[in-house]
This record gives structure tokens, C-alpha cells and sequence, in this order.
């Protein structure tokens, strides 16, 4: 599927999943082919952000990337992980801190430890004038604490894969966040309560990812036989999300591009 005229970014893709090792670049020409014409990558931990910027060295017109600790892996942060990551930061396809933040839903990392590697990516964050890729799930409360005692300090923060209620959303808003949107829509298990929601948010801060290989959108036709997701089905993410906010696929593609252009002053 594709879009008749303007590009399309993806703002997180996990190019460095093991999912993508044996044809990474074949995916980037789907993407291409699809509409899609640059990726951010988004980096989960110092290893996979150090791969991220090989992998955009590689391709330097068509990827960058995140450098950053998931909250995942926030007991593997050694003590001179935010060393490590402000070398990262200093190579320019390095476009923001993330992908950081809190998940209370799964708790691999104690939840002390995230909320210390959070701050101090935050703290980076600020440091740099780089803007923040961030990650919530069930920790709506403590993420909100956390981040505005840091707005302030931060060019721009993304709450990437959205997934949260009405009186999240405008708290988020308040914060002049921006919101990132994915295939969670497509599922109508899980994502139906964002369909009303897609109108509250400022086109200008609206934008589009995959998380791929992640979060294939269920209501793809035809399913790719690996079930794996792949940056070339943002132009069905976009076409799904415009329809329910009531524009055409092409306006919010170029919305969605010109807004992630702007915050990762690409």
C-alpha cells in the first residue's frame, strides 16, 4: 500500500531486532517502495543504539536514530551508561535521547532503578538540547511527575505507541507533548478506545510509527506470512488514522513528516 504524493517517516522502527539481521535492507526498500522515505531507529539499549548508528552510517539520507536505555533494560545501565550515551549523542544521525521512560506493566527492571535511568536520560536530554523518545505503560502517574519536572529543560518529547485514556491524553497535551500513533489502532481488541481520541490531537503534534517489528496492524490484508511488522505499512497506518480524524491519508502524511522534520531537525 501506498500514498500518492508525500513521503512518510516512521519515527521508531527497532532496525536492530534480530528480526531484521538477515534482510534489513530488502525491508528499507519495501519502505521506500511504500512511501516511506526515512526511519528513526530507535535505539533500547547502549549496544543496540551503538548498531543503530552503524546501520545509519550506512545509509546516511534514509535513517537515523534514538540513543537510549528502554526501561526494560534499566538494570543493565552501567555506571557509565550516560557516558557512553552522550558519545553516542555526538554523532549526527543521532537525532534524540530514548528510547527511555517507565513500564510498571512488566517490570523487567525494578521499578527504582527505572525511574533513576529515566531521570538521568532526562537530564541528558537537557544537557544536549536533544529531544526525548519515551516510552509509558502502566506508570501513567510517576511518568507525568517525572517529565514535568523536566519539560522545561527539553526542545521537544515524544510519548511514542500511545495507548492511554482521554484524561491521559490531555495531560500529555498540557505538557506539549507530542504523541506518537501505531498499527494499536488497528486492533479492535485493544485500540478501538483511540479512534475518538485521534481528533483531540493537534495535527502538529500528531505523528506516525511503526515500532516495528512490532505491532503489526491486525487489520492488514494480506498478512505477511511472518507476521512480523515492517516499516512498509505506515502508508496503512496513516490511511486508517486519517479516516478517523477525517482528512485525507496524503494531508496527514505530509503533517506527520513536516512535524517529525521539525522535532528531530532532520
Amino acid at each position: 500500500m501506498t500514498l500518492s504524493n508525500p513521503s512518510l517517516i516512521d519515527i521508531a522502527v527497532n532496525l536492530t531486532d534480530s528480526a531484521f539481521h538477515t534482510d534489513y535492507t530488502q525491508v528499507l526498500e519495501r519502505a521506500q517502495a511504500a512511501g516511506v522515505d526515512q526511519l528513526i531507529i530507535t535505539g533500547s539499549t547502549l549496544k543496540e543504539s551503538a548498531e543503530a548508528v552503524k546501520l545509519c552510517q550506512q545509509h546516511p539520507r534514509q535513517l537515523f536514530s534514538t540513543a537510549g536505555v528502554h526501561p526494560h533494560y534499566s538494570r543493565d545501565l552501567p555506571t557509565d551508561g550516560i557516558e557512553q550515551l552522550n558519545a553516542l549523542c555526538q554523532h549526527s544521525c543521532v537525532k534524540a535521547i530514548g528510547e527511555t521512560g517507565l513500564d510498571f506493566n512488566r517490570d523487567f527492571s525494578p521499578r527504582p532503578m527505572q525511574i533513576r535511568a529515566f531521570e538521568q536520560q532526562l537530564a541528558l536530554a537537557a544537557e544536549l538540547g536533544l529531544p526525548v523518545l519515551m516510552h509509558e505503560r502502566d506508570a501513567h502517574q510517576r511518568f507525568y511527575q517525572i517529565v514535568r519536572e523536566y519539560r522545561d529543560q527539553i526542545p521537544h518529547a515524544v510519548l511514542h505507541c500511545f495507548t492511554g485514556d482521554r484524561q491521559q491524553l490531555f495531560k500529555l497535551l498540557d505538557l506539549d507533548l507530542h504523541i506518537g500513533i501505531t498499527g494499536w489502532v488497528c486492533d479492535e481488541r485493544r485500540g478501538a478506545h483511540l479512534l475518538p481520541l485521534l481528533k483531540e490531537i493537534p495535527l502538529q503534534r500528531l505523528m506516525l510509527e511503526t515500532d516495528a517489528p512490532y505491532l503489526l496492524p491486525r487489520d492488514l490484508i494480506p498478512k505477511p506470512k511472518s507476521r512480523r511488522n515492517e516499516p512498509c505499512y505506515l502508508a496503512h497506518i496513516c490511511q486508517v488514522v486519517a479516516r478517523h480524524i477525517g482528512i485525507s491519508s496524503e494531508q496527514l502524511a505530509r503533517s506527520s513528516s513536516n512535524t517529525a522534520t521539525a522535532f528531530f531537525r532532520l
